[in-house]
């Protein structure tokens, strides 16, 4: 069992930068591929960014590439989600998540654990 606790959401205003964190227990993230996803009120929870065991192969989608950053420190067992530029169409509820493959998964389904979330707003 892994245990995910996502942190450092907030409010901040368009073109600001929040940096989230999810801390990991249970067993060592250096098994798992991990992820971010975020879900808009209203919409269905999408990929946002992924990175490998190591953090040497990273993948985005479309919509935050250049923007947000993915990196994780597994020997702190934690990973983060470094958000630059943000827009008001940022705002959701973020989720890390983790998975036991090994690919930059961009389906809800390939992720084994997930976390509860933190909120991001974004004023315009």
């Amino acid at each position: 069992q892994v245990q995910l606790v996502e942190s450092g959401g907030g409010l901040v205003q368009a073109g600001g930068s929040l940096r989230l964190s999810c801390a990991a227990s249970g067993r060592t993230i250096s098994d798992y591929a991990m992820g971010w996803f975020r879900q808009a009120p209203g919409k269905e929870r999408e990929f946002t960014a992924a990175s490998n065991w190591s953090g040497g192969s990273t993948a985005y989608a479309d919509s935050v590439k250049g923007r947000f950053t993915i990196s994780r420190d597994n020997a702190k067992n934690t990973v983060y989600l470094q958000m630059n530029n943000l827009k008001p169409e940022d705002a959701a509820v973020y989720y890390c998540a983790a998975s036991f493959g090994y690919g930059l998964g961009r389906e809800l389904y390939e992720y084994d654990y997930w976390g509860q979330g933190t909120q991001v707003t974004v004023s315009s």
